[in-house]
């Protein structure tokens, strides 16, 4: 069992470094840089080179059955389902086989409405304490399943 952090934007690595050390799981965190190693001997910071989604290919071709992946990566999310991995974004909603197509579908249509009217500004709501504990209650439920 491996937590995959998709670490570039992801507001919880705190939260999932903790997670893992109670559960005794390895964690990895793909980035493409910034971030410092954890002293963590369970936490391994892996660095991807630059370019478009070479991070979420680094984690699709790995994360499978008994894996949790941590994104907002909706097509990673979905690729990662695909392969059998457990998925939480980081507010701590899974995605899974019953939700990531209409999830895929939204994100889709909400990217061509943003580029039909490009003078839209994003105005999503910003991450709350809420989302935070929300996705640690998550991590930890989706941890104990994996384990069995």
């Amino acid at each position: 069992m491996t937590i995959y952090v998709d670490g570039d934007a992801c507001p919880v690595k705190a939260e999932c470094e903790r997670a893992a050390t109670r559960h005794g799981a390895e964690m990895k965190i793909v980035c493409n840089g910034g971030l410092r190693p954890s002293a963590n001997p369970l936490i391994e910071v892996v660095y991807v080179d630059e370019g478009l989604d070479v991070a979420d290919r680094w984690i699709s071709e790995r994360a499978g059955k008994g894996d949790i992946v941590v994104t907002a990566d909706i097509p990673l999310a979905s690729d990662c389902v695909a392969r059998g991995a457990a998925v939480l974004k980081p507010d701590g909603e899974a995605l899974t086989e019953r939700n990531i197509g209409n999830v895929l579908a939204t994100r889709d249509l909400m990217t061509d409405l943003r580029s039909a009217d490009p003078l839209r500004q994003g105005g999503g709501r910003p991450f709350s304490k809420a989302d935070r504990a929300r996705f640690s209650a998550a991590l930890d439920q989706a941890l104990r399943k994996a384990a069995g």
